[in-house]
Order: structure tokens, then C-alpha cells, then sequence
């Protein structure tokens, strides 16, 4: 099923679709460990569940399909695979739009990605430079195309508002749903939210959340994402600096009440970077849905 039909639907039945999303695709996170974990979240009966592409520019992208594959075959969970484009070509573009085809996929979130670790494996001159340079042929393809959207801005924007012109070129391109970076204080996704509404954006943005576990994870994705860390975050990484396991339990709190209050201030959608856990997804839901 289409991502933006899930989206149609859920809005004619006032419903709140909920996905999770499944990272990152390395040698690691084997098909059966991926099985296993898609499993588990099968039986939470979210509206779609998305596969990352090579996260920080390292990875078995191959992975991608076949575990998206597997999500939509064995476990009828619609599913969305990641494409960054990087590092590349228009003939890889071609490729990968034959693999995805190949594999039965509907859904692309389609992404700048990572500069690579390893600068060999960017071209001197690339063929894309910005996901919205992608969205078109993914569209012509057949898919349907997402794509990002930051409520702090992007971290190499100078101000919100680049963000959002950004943003309303990838609509314009052909997007049709938004995903949002990570953010702890739901009051920046308000205030997107509204600006964006302003620029035109007319498509579903789904807010994405993640549960902080451990302070390193929370400095990591202050550092590439740019996102801001509230006065009640903070207190809480350094009450439980020493207690690794309250400091998950609290993360995971946290993340709760973010997405209750997203679900009762009118989210056209919530996204749970659940990080391969099915003991995150299984909290997000019960909060979610009420359960």
C-alpha cells in the first residue's frame, strides 16, 4: 500500500497513522535478526515501517529492499525503503529503481544522506546533490516518494525559513509526505508546523521522535542534528548520569509524553525511531494509542 494513501485514508477515518523506523541496514543487523524485530512490531499493527539506507555513509545498502521486502511479504506491514543520494550516479539511480521494483516496493523516502566516511566513494562531480533532484524519477518511476523535513532547520541552513523554501521545492518536486528529524521539545515542531502551513506545504509531515538512552547517544544526535536539548532533558541526564538503566526508563518517558501531546494537539502523523528495540516500540504504542 502507498504511504500517502495510508495518509488519505487515516484522515477520511480520523484516524492517527503511526510508523516505526528500522536502522541501519549494516552487516550487523542481519535478515533474521531484522525478522525477528519486525516481528514483534508486527503485533503492534503499525501503518508502515521504514528501512534505512546506509546510515552515516557505511552499510550494506542492499539490505534495504530485502528487508523492506520481507516487512510488506511476511508480515503485510506496508514498508518504506530509504534512498540517499550522495554518492549517486544516474545510472545507479536507474539500478536502484530496478532493484526496488524487483523487490516489490511501493514507498521511497528519499534523502541527501551522509557524506561517506571514505571520500572515494563520492564523485569528484555528483549527479545529485539534493534529494529533491531525486524526487522526480522516483515519482516517474511509480513510487511514492517522502522525503525529510527539520523543525529546527537543517543543520548547514542558516535559519528555519531556508529549511522550509527547501522543503516546499521537495513538495513541489513531487513529495508526497514528510518525515521530521528528531526533536525533544515539541514546541519547534508547533512552530514549524505553522510556518510551513504558511509556505504552502500542503502534504501530511509525520513528527518523528526518539527516546534518548544513553547521554552519548543524546550528545551524537545533538551533534548531527542540530536538535535542542530543553531545560527537562537535561535535568534528567544528569540526575541519572550514573544509572544507566533509569536514565533508559526515563528516556523512554520522556518520548511517551512527547507523542501523547503530539497525538492530542492534531500530528498528521508520529514516527518512532524505535532503534531495533521492541521494548521502545511496544511503550511508544501503549502511550500512543492509550493502550
Amino acid at each position: 500500500m502507498r504511504v500517502d494513501d495510508i495518509f488519505k485514508q487515516a484522515k477520511q477515518a480520523g484516524a492517527l497513522p503511526v510508523s516505526f523506523e528500522m536502522f541501519p541496514p549494516k552487516g550487523d543487523l542481519t535478515m533474521e535478526k531484522a525478522r525477528e524485530v519486525a516481528g514483534s512490531w508486527a503485533e503492534l499493527h503499525p501503518d508502515f515501517i521504514s528501512v534505512t539506507y546506509s546510515a552515516g555513509g557505511s552499510g550494506n545498502k542492499g539490505a534495504t529492499a530485502d528487508i523492506a521486502q520481507m516487512i510488506t511479504d511476511e508480515l503485510g506491514i506496508p514498508s518504506v525503503a530509504h534512498l540517499t543520494c550522495i554518492s549517486l550516479t544516474r545510472e545507479g539511480l536507474k539500478e536502484k529503481i530496478e532493484d526496488f521494483r524487483a523487490h516489490g516496493i511501493r514507498n521511497v523516502l528519499a534523502l541527501r544522506g551522509d557524506v561517506p566516511h571514505d571520500a572515494s566513494n563520492t564523485p569528484d562531480t555528483p549527479d545529485f546533490h539534493y534529494a529533491k533532484d531525486i524526487i522526480p524519477q522516483l515519482v516517474d518511476a511509480g513510487f511514492c516518494v517522502g522525503a525529510a523535513a527539520y523543525t529546527e532547520g537543517h543543520i548547514e541552513c542558516d535559519d528555519l525559513q531556508t529549511s522550509i523554501e527547501h522543503l516546499k521545492q521537495k513538495q513541489d518536486a513531487g513529495a508526497s509526505f514528510f518525515v521530521t528529524q528528531l526533536f525533544f521539545d515539541n514546541e519547534y515542531f508547533y512552530r514549524f508546523r505553522e510556518r510551513a502551513d504558511k509556505a504552502g506545504i500542503t502534504v501530511p509531515v509525520t513528527a518523528g521522535i526518539m527516546p534518548f538512552m544513553s547521554k552519548d547517544q543524546v550528545a551524537r544526535m545533538v551533534f548531527m542534528c542540530g536538535a535542542s536539548l530543553p531545560s527537562p532533558v537535561i535535568k534528567l541526564l544528569a540526575r541519572y548520569e550514573n544509572d544507566p538503566d533509569s536514565l533508559r526508563a526515563a528516556g523512554i518517558e520522556y518520548a511517551c509524553r512527547q507523542l501523547e501531546n503530539l497525538r492530542d494537539h492534531g500530528a498528521e502523523g508520529l514516527h518512532v525511531y524505535a532503534m531495533n528495540r521492541p521494548s521502545v516500540a511496544r511503550a511508544c504504542m501503549s502511550a500512543i494509542r492509550g493502550a
